[in-house]
């Protein structure tokens, strides 16, 4: 996993910066931390020294007793400038909260202290979570600051609206969500580009390519009001359409009944049932290049559906009787022309679900097959992490437990590979 390094600037948000390593390290990251000495007022270096197991920096001369390192590195022979080592050795950095202040000196390139010093040596990507009172980010001069870091190719995960430390004010400054801000660093590093570059998303390793994803979950009505239904928010589908928008292609989500927004600049067409969403999916795929099917579709449907509302005190059971859905992934596959790209996902339960996946995949004659294991409550449905399998007729590739941001983007770097085989075989 990546070595993020986390700096932490001073604002009563600094204690959520301790849910930012928990998560980070949760999710397999070596994580560094360096605070500001105003940070020092409201989290001590005790508090991430503990969680991250190595030591925090402050002061832009003080030696740096892990030399540089960061967990789980070989600890170097010599003592290097730590500002410099360390970011030498980061895969991303984060500044978490960034306050107006620290937005302001990165802006103009002040480095008066050890984190804007490591910000203004560093070349990975820069993610930077402001917070602040609502009237100081609404400000010319801190929107001009922002502005000037995100041409420069930083991330800038924008404050929330809420309730703000001073009592009884409400707005926008609020940090965003830990997860959130995980996430964004996740898919800075897979993208690669790094601060002081085009943004992540001018890549466009995927330039010229149409990418086809469906997300969500079907429902298919019972009567007027009621309808069968899974668990499924969309997530995964949503990130996979937001990474591919970003490494250039020219994204389609098909939306089944989505419990998150989908992402900007991505045409999307919203569908309710399987039969909907076999239907746009059909229109969509003759010109796709690659279809990601990460819908959760049903696989019956009610024979009958009532026009208005079933009467509760009209029955003392109620038998339904269902019938299959259309093998929507399935016909397609069977349908493709020489060189898309067709994904599958699955998602099971217990030990028999690699081979269940794998005979899906084996059947439907998919390039991959993404399966997640539904027996785990803190991944797959209704979360922000997954931990998957991507099954290939090659083998398997385990994505170990991650941000979904963090699945797609080794579900992409999968596709882009496939693709890049087959251009070398012609």
């Amino acid at each position: 996993m990546a070595r993020i390094l986390l700096g932490v600037s001073g604002g009563i948000a600094a204690y959520k910066a301790v849910e930012i390593v928990r998560l980070a390290t949760g999710a397999g990251h070596a994580v560094r931390v360096v605070q500001t000495a105003a940070s020092l007022r409201f989290v001590g270096h005790a508090t991430f020294e503990a969680i991250t197991g190595a030591p925090v920096l402050v002061e832009e001369l003080e030696p740096d007793p892990a030399r540089g390192a960061f967990p789980g590195d070989p600890e170097p022979d010599h003592a290097a400038i730590s500002h410099l080592e360390l970011v030498r050795r980061c895969d991303a950095l984060a500044i978490a909260p960034a306050s107006a202040n620290t937005l302001a000196k990165l802006a103009v390139g002040i480095a008066d202290n050890l984190l804007t010093s490591a910000a203004l040596a560093c070349v990975a990507p820069l993610v930077l979570a402001p917070a602040m009172n609502e009237r100081m980010w609404a400000h010319p001069a801190t929107r001009a600051n922002v502005e000037t870091l995100r041409l420069r190719g930083a991330a800038i995960v924008e404050p929330t609206v809420g309730r703000l430390a001073s009592k009884g004010e409400w707005g926008q400054g609020r940090l965003a969500d830990p997860a959130t801000i995980v996430a964004e660093l996740e898919r800075v590093i897979c993208a690669g580009p790094a601060a002081g570059e085009p943004p992540a998303s001018a890549s466009r390793s995927l330039e010229s390519l149409r990418v086809t994803v469906t997300a969500g979950g079907t429902r298919e009505p019972l009567d007027a009001v009621r309808y069968l239904g899974n668990r499924s928010s969309g997530r995964m589908g949503v990130a996979l359409a937001d990474e591919a928008a970003r490494r250039g292609a020219e994204v389609t989500l098909i939306a089944a009944n989505l419990s998150v927004a989908p992402p900007e600049g991505v045409r999307t067409v919203a569908v309710g049932t399987a039969a909907e969403l076999e239907a746009v999916t059909r229109a969509e795929f003759e010109g796709t290049d690659v279809l990601l099917m990460a819908a959760a579709v049903a696989d019956f449907r009610p024979t009958a559906v009532d026009p208005g509302k079933i009467d509760k005190s009209a029955h003392d059971r109620l038998a339904l009787t269902l019938e299959p859905t259309t093998d929507v992934l399935g016909a397609l596959a069977s349908e493709r022309r020489p060189g898309q790209v067709v994904v599958g996902f699955a998602a099971e339960h217990g030990e028999q679900g690699p081979a269940r996946a794998r005979g899906k995949l084996e059947r439907k004659a998919l390039d991959a097959i993404v399966l997640n294991d539904i027996a785990r409550a803190n991944i797959g449905f209704e979360v922000e992490h997954n931990e998957v399998s991507i099954i290939t007729p090659r083998g398997e590739r385990r994505v170990e437990r991650a941000t979904k941001a963090a699945v797609a983007c080794a579900i992409l770097d999968y596709v882009e590979a496939l693709r890049t085989e087959r251009a070398q075989q012609r």
